[in-house]
């Protein structure tokens, strides 16, 4: 792919590094929460949208550019939000069949997808040392989750569901590669956020989840849930991808892992272990590696050439 010229106003890796430090709150406020996973899920959605909709006021041009999107855009808005809803629904699924490790360490797969994704739908390459960082980094969250790692029985289905959600938040990022080099980041946000909340809504009345009468302390850890990892993590992330690729962000979130046993080690007081020290610094050294030799050739025409713009008038 390549990428648009326009700079932006705060360096990538310096908004890649902070949007992961925000996701590493998720896991955190998960555990904290007493509410079923599903109604978490939809919360931290419908949440993030309320927190978003007030800046409407400052961003007028966002309303108006929401209102010229082709039927195309809505279409592709619309993909990545259930391919957004479906990731927090497999992944907080599979926790109840198998361990956190296990689950965390094969959602943290992504990267393997992301390779595959942005060579077929982006003609990108990916130089043999950036790709043996990718693997090395790979390897470091099977270190971390090894001790825990379950196989066999019922924890081999919620390994499968922990999987498909890897593939469906690659599913996310590659539709937001695409369509953000038309649309600005806060008007991709907003509708997919809000297309999002509505298919876990939808879900939470399909199971009979009740929507309503959880403790304040779990509507503080659904804001909370809104406010770091998703305005502050994802968001962020919706923004950078307009300059750095799929995989370089599902490489970047491979650092989850580190950032959520110090977040536990400090506010759970869980003790970080031999091999999550050890799975950490293989994690660190694979990233740095990647991020140092990644620098993916596209052949073909320039994506601008390539795609057609998402605000045009509506077709």
């Amino acid at each position: 792919m390549v990428q648009p010229t326009d700079k932006p106003l705060i360096p990538p890796y310096l908004v890649l590094l902070f949007g992961v430090l925000a996701i590493s709150t998720s896991a955190i406020f998960v555990k904290l929460s007493d509410a079923p996973a599903p109604i978490i899920a939809t919360y931290r959605l419908v949440f993030s949208v309320v927190l978003t909709l007030p800046l409407l006021i400052w961003n007028r041009g966002a309303i108006q550019e929401i209102g010229r999107m082709t039927k195309k855009a809505w279409w592709l808005c619309i993909l990545s939000g259930a391919f957004l809803a479906s990731h927090f629904l497999l992944w907080f699924e599979s926790l109840n069949y198998t361990s956190v490790a296990s689950s965390t360490v094969l959602v943290t797969l992504q990267p393997l997808f992301a390779f595959i994704g942005g060579y077929f739908f982006f003609q990108e390459r990916i130089r043999p040392l950036a790709l043996m960082g990718g693997v090395l980094a790979i390897v470091g969250s099977f270190v971390i989750a090894w001790g825990d790692f379950q196989i066999g029985g019922m924890a081999l289905w919620g390994d499968a569901l922990a999987l498909l959600g890897a593939i469906t938040v690659t599913g996310y990022w590659l539709v937001g590669q695409f369509i953000r080099q038309y649309l600005s980041s806060f008007s991709y946000t907003l509708v997919v956020y809000s297309v999002t909340s509505l298919l876990l809504i939808g879900y939470d009345l399909a199971l009979g989840y009740p929507l309503v009468g959880y403790s304040a302390q779990d509507w503080g850890w659904f804001f909370c849930l809104a406010l770091f990892p998703t305005l502050l993590g994802h968001s962020l992330l919706n923004w950078v991808i307009k300059w750095l690729n799929t995989t370089t962000i599902s490489m970047g979130i491979l650092g989850e892992p580190i950032g959520t046993a110090i977040l536990a080690y400090i506010i759970l007081g869980e003790v970080v272990t031999l091999p999550q020290w050890i799975g950490g610094l293989i994690i660190i050294g694979g990233i740095f590696l990647f991020i140092r030799f990644n620098q993916p050739a596209s052949k073909g025409v320039s994506a601008n050439e390539q795609r057609t713009p998402a605000t045009e008038k509506p077709e």
